[in-house]
């Protein structure tokens, strides 16, 4: 079953990697804005790194420092390594990790229109990373956590790969109450970003069973029901909202988005924690 979701998921997100969104299309910037980028911000890297997946702006929270290891778990077009690369600096370097070949390759295009020399892609997945015992300073994540199958395994691994005293700083989804049956189930819903999201509490207490200390989680307040918006039947079709399916889907799961206040249901988190 994991595997079918690892599938779904790679597959959804290799498609979005195909289309061409980018920070010169209207509403991808203003997906961006509404969770936490500035222009300048986005005005600094690739457009094509912004694809409006966001649920925060990781890099914004991270207190990144010069010459300091980042690795952005879930790296997409490499919208949050750029950003981190010009906070650790020449000295430092940001790393992004992404099971989508497809994201990978834009990713290690963007960097080359950006002319980085401190950023590197690589293709693998949250729970198995090429990356050696404790040599990053920081994780960051970007409303990807959610998707993974075995959450607790991917706490582990992230908190394998930290330096002690390493930190995990982390825009997600999660969920405030249960879901209803039909989003719950659906796969729509799934790529998303809401029904494989865990609990406030249970995200809590797999980052304390991985190793994690001072698990901080935080409600953003920030407006989840721009996926709505995306999934209304006269939506943009360009939008992308962290990967929400195709307006005229006939999708259960995205017909019960339609008709709900999906911040009744889940928050965009702020999820702070310490090695």
């Amino acid at each position: 079953m994991d595997q079918d979701i690892k599938t779904v998921v790679g597959e959804h997100y290799a498609e979005i990697a195909r289309k061409g969104l980018s920070s010169r299309d209207k509403n991808t910037r203003r997906l961006a804005a509404a969770f936490g980028y500035s222009e300048d911000e986005l005005a600094s890297i690739p457009a094509e790194a912004n694809m409006g997946l966001s649920c925060g702006n990781p890099t914004a929270m991270a207190s990144l420092r010069e010459g300091e290891t980042v690795v952005d778990l879930g790296s997409g077009g490499g919208l949050d390594v750029f950003l981190a690369a010009q906070r650790v600096g020449p000295t430092g370097r940001a790393i992004g990790i992404d099971m989508t070949p497809d994201m990978v390759a834009l990713a290690r295009r963007n960097a080359d229109k950006a002319g980085r020399s401190n950023v590197a892609f690589h293709r693998a997945e949250i729970d198995d990373m090429p990356l050696d015992d404790d040599s990053i300073d920081c994780a960051i994540s970007n409303c990807v956590l959610n998707l993974v199958p075995d959450k607790l395994r991917a706490f582990e691994e992230i908190f394998r790969i930290l330096k002690p005293g390493g930190r995990l700083a982390v825009s997600d989804i999660a969920l405030k109450q249960p879901l209803p049956q039909a989003l719950s189930d659906s796969v729509a819903a799934l790529t998303g970003c809401i029904a494989g999201a865990l609990t406030i509490a249970d995200y809590e207490r797999l980052l304390r069973q991985a190793g994690f200390a001072s698990v901080r989680i935080v409600d953003s307040e920030s407006d989840l029901n721009l996926y709505k918006d995306c999934a209304a039947p006269d939506a943009d079709p360009s939008a992308a909202c962290c990967g929400t399916a195709d307006p005229t889907s006939t999708d259960e799961g995205l017909k019960a988005l339609r008709g709900i206040d999906v911040n009744d249901y889940a928050a965009s988190v702020k999820v702070f924690a310490l090695k």
